[in-house]
Order: C-alpha cells, then sequence, then structure tokens
C-alpha cells in the first residue's frame, strides 16, 4: 500500500470539498475547539445555492461562518448537542438554531441507530507515516460519526497536540475519502474560568469531603473550578482523572502533583478524558504526554464504567434545584442556557462507586430583573426540563453548605434544601412547602 500516493490522490481545497454538498444533506461539524473552519468558509460561500441543509456540532468555541452569513437559518440549520456562548443566544433567539437534548454517554449509539450523517468533516493531525491521523483533544463520538457518514472529509491542522488513545483515537487514509490541507492554524482556547468567593465558598464545603486517591470529574463552570484551584493548593494526593472534559484545572493540579492515578482502579497512572478544551498551555501540556489518555464518551461517560473506580468523586453546576430535589442544569422555562451533558451518567456511577460521591453545585440566588430571585425553588417554572429526577439527586451544594438527600423523605428533603437556600427566602419556601405538603409543624422556621 502506497500511502503518500493514496493521500494525494485524497487531496483536495476546501472549496472542492464544500462543492460536495447538496441542498437537504446533515452535515458532522465535529466538537468543541476543533471546529473545521477551512471547510466552513468555503460552505458559506455556498449559501445561496444550498437550502435545508442541517449542521452538528457541539460546545462549539465560536460563531461558524455558516451561521454569519445565514443567522436566520434559511438555508442553514445549527444543531447543537451542548450549548453555551454564542449558541444559547442563538438558539434563544434564532429560527435557525436548535439545542438536541442528549444523555451524552449514548452519544455514539445516536449516530449508529438514529442520527443520519451524510457528510463528516473531522478535524485531526497531520498524517503521520503510517497512514493515521489522530483526533488530539476530541475522541468523544468522533468514530461512531465517521462509520455512519456517507462521506468523510478530513481537515488537518499542525497545531493540534498528539494524543493517546484508549480507543477510537485514530483514522487511517484508506478510511478517509478526501483531506483538506488545513496547515498550522492556533487552535481557539477556552479561556481560564474566573471565579469569584462565592464559587469558592461552595468550594470550601466540597474540599474537606475529597479523599486521598479520589479520581475526579469536573464539570464546566467557576465552582469546579474553583474546587480544582483549591485542590492543587491542598495536600490532595494521589488523585486520578476520569472526565468527559478535560480542563486547564487538571493540568494545574497535576503539575503540583496531586495527581498520579497511582489509586485508580482502572486506567491506573493516566488521565482519560473523552474532549478537552483550555488555553495553548494546556494543549502543549497534553501533545504526546503518556499520562493523558482520550475515549470514546460511551466508555467515559459510561456509569459501569464509573462505578469500578473507587472513590469516583463528581463535581458539575446545576442552574436551579427544587424542594422535590429535581435538577436542572440545561434551561430556564423555554430559555435554554447550557444542556445535560454527562451529569446523569456521572451521578449514577459516582453513587455506585465504592467510596463515591456526586455533588451539584450552584449559587443560591442570581440577580434577576427586578433584584435577587432564589435558586433554591418550590418547583419548576412551566416547560422547564428536568437534567436530574428526585431519586438520581445526592448531595446539593450552596454558599450555605450542603443538602446530602439520599435516602431522605420529602419533608427531610424540603429542610435540607431550604437551610442551603438564600436566608432572604427561607420563610417564603417553609410556606411553599407547607402548600406542598411536605413542611412538618415541629421543623424549626
Amino acid at each position: 500500500m502506497d500511502i503518500q500516493k493514496m493521500y494525494e490522490e485524497k487531496l483536495i481545497s476546501a472549496e472542492v470539498a464544500a462543492s460536495k454538498i447538496k441542498s437537504g444533506d446533515t452535515i458532522d461539524y465535529g466538537w468543541a475547539a476543533l471546529q473545521p473552519d477551512l471547510f466552513d468558509e468555503a460552505l458559506a460561500k455556498r449559501v445561496q445555492e444550498l437550502e435545508g441543509v442541517i449542521i452538528r456540532h457541539g460546545v462549539s468555541t465560536k460563531v461558524p461562518k455558516v451561521v454569519e452569513v445565514d443567522p436566520q437559518g434559511d438555508h442553514f440549520i445549527w444543531s447543537s448537542w451542548h450549548s453555551g456562548g454564542w449558541e444559547r443566544k442563538y438558539i434563544n433567539t434564532s429560527p435557525g438554531g436548535f439545542y438536541a437534548p442528549i444523555r451524552y454517554s449514548e452519544l455514539p449509539q445516536y449516530y449508529l441507530k438514529e442520527v443520519p450523517v451524510d457528510v463528516v468533516v473531522v478535524n485531526a493531525t497531520p498524517m503521520d507515516k503510517h497512514g493515521y491521523f489522530n483526533f488530539g483533544i476530541i475522541n468523544s463520538h468522533q468514530q461512531a460519526a465517521i462509520d455512519s457518514a456517507k462521506l468523510v472529509i478530513v481537515e488537518t491542522n499542525a497545531a493540534i497536540p498528539y494524543v493517546n488513545g484508549r480507543d477510537e483515537a485514530d483514522i487511517h487514509i484508506r478510511d478517509v475519502d478526501f483531506v483538506i490541507d488545513g496547515g498550522n492554524r492556533p487552535l481557539t482556547e477556552f479561556p481560564p474560568v474566573k471565579y469569584g468567593e462565592l464559587d469558592a465558598k461552595v468550594a470550601g464545603f466540597i474540599l474537606p469531603r475529597i479523599r486521598d486517591g479520589a479520581t475526579l470529574q469536573l464539570g464546566i463552570g467557576g465552582m469546579p473550578s474553583a474546587v480544582g484551584s483549591m485542590i492543587a493548593d491542598s495536600d490532595l494526593k494521589d488523585l486520578g482523572v476520569h472526565s468527559e472534559m478535560y480542563v486547564d484545572a487538571f493540568m494545574e493540579m497535576a503539575k503540583k502533583g496531586r495527581i498520579t492515578g497511582k489509586k485508580k482502579t482502572i486506567d491506573r497512572g493516566r488521565q482519560v478524558f473523552a474532549f478537552a478544551g483550555g488555553t495553548q498551555e494546556l494543549y502543549d501540556y497534553m501533545d504526546h504526554n503518556p499520562e493523558i489518555l482520550s475515549a470514546s464518551v460511551s466508555y467515559v461517560n459510561s456509569e459501569a464504567v464509573c462505578a469500578e473506580i473507587d472513590n469516583f468523586t463528581c463535581i458539575n453546576n446545576a442552574l436551579s434545584v427544587d424542594l422535590w430535589g429535581q435538577a436542572s442544569s440545561e434551561s430556564v422555562g423555554t430559555r435554554h442556557i447550557s444542556g445535560a451533558g454527562g451529569q446523569l451518567d456521572f451521578a449514577l456511577g459516582a453513587y455506585k462507586s465504592k467510596g463515591g460521591q456526586m455533588f451539584l453545585c450552584l449559587a443560591s440566588t442570581y440577580e434577576g430583573k427586578d433584584g435577587k430571585v432564589s435558586n433554591i425553588v418550590p418547583g419548576f417554572a412551566k416547560e422547564t426540563p428536568i437534567t436530574l429526577p428526585r431519586h438520581i439527586t445526592s448531595n446539593v451544594v450552596t454558599e450555605y453548605g450542603i443538602a446530602s438527600l439520599k435516602g431522605k423523605n420529602t419533608w427531610e428533603r424540603a429542610e435540607a434544601l431550604i437551610n442551603i437556600a438564600h436566608p432572604d427566602f427561607r420563610d417564603e419556601l417553609i410556606k411553599d412547602a407547607e402548600r406542598m405538603n411536605i413542611w412538618r409543624n415541629s421543623n424549626k422556621r
């Protein structure tokens, strides 16, 4: 097999690659920071020639050209698996953007069983001497999308770090239809998440509960990042990593000697992740680092796999929690905010893990149009989706403490949650609990 000849025969320009798209096609743009920029720019130039083209992506880091040239979605429909930043605003204001609810661990199966894919455009490293392109910082569901696609296009970028994979981290030139040489373009950086005094208070309640040798999963946001930074400056030792997203906080902990992975019951010594996003320093740290191991999200987020890891500890964000113990982390009413991601997967896995713990973090209030609003609520606003049902939620954390809900009846749950609500709202929440018949007269007011 002449690998170089095969490569040269499949090498085309972004414009030629974009010419392969037809009206009504479904295109997969990959995930997070590895958005196919050259292909996207070329496709955007064809906006007036195409209709009904659905583009799937998730955790997008910048507005793609197809959205810039067609903000109303008359030609290109944007479908997001997990959104924030510009996607959040676009989904809430444009008829061209939509959120697709997922259980992240199942996403590869969605591609193989449910979701039609005409074209997949994957960002990857340049081809190596053996004919392989490496997916670098994104493993997630890449292979499943490739397996289900009718046409596979690889857009290379020499700036993508090479990352070892537990599985499905590479594609061979023989399995690629076309290649776009993307040169060497800086990767989009996720700016370090800034956290404030409130985030630090929440993290301060969690830190004493983390054990030496625990394996960590951190969600996206200020509070998980605060926990990570505080761990980096703590005396905890031999921590491990098993997390859908690999972020700067893990690198910080590793560089300060907190992470060794020596106590992990599976993937010992390896920091396992499904996708990464952070600073250039993080990407440089990951490049050819034997400790870093990418894997498909069907493995990383599997509750069965997480359950095998002793002291598996997951720390994630929520938008609001009601007095029943239900949590919403995606939307407030019909106003879309983020996505479900792996929150349910990790909550289930952590509870089944020997010594496992699940922490769901949120501020007790947010600033609304008319002032302070409680994030601990009697029930959810109409049309608000539920991310965690009440029988799944375990430890809920605000700046006022931790409410442990597992095994508690409805009035015990209500009392525990009201105790970590902002003091200005506790009396009203007690009245709500009374109205809901989940409050006892013997409870302290």
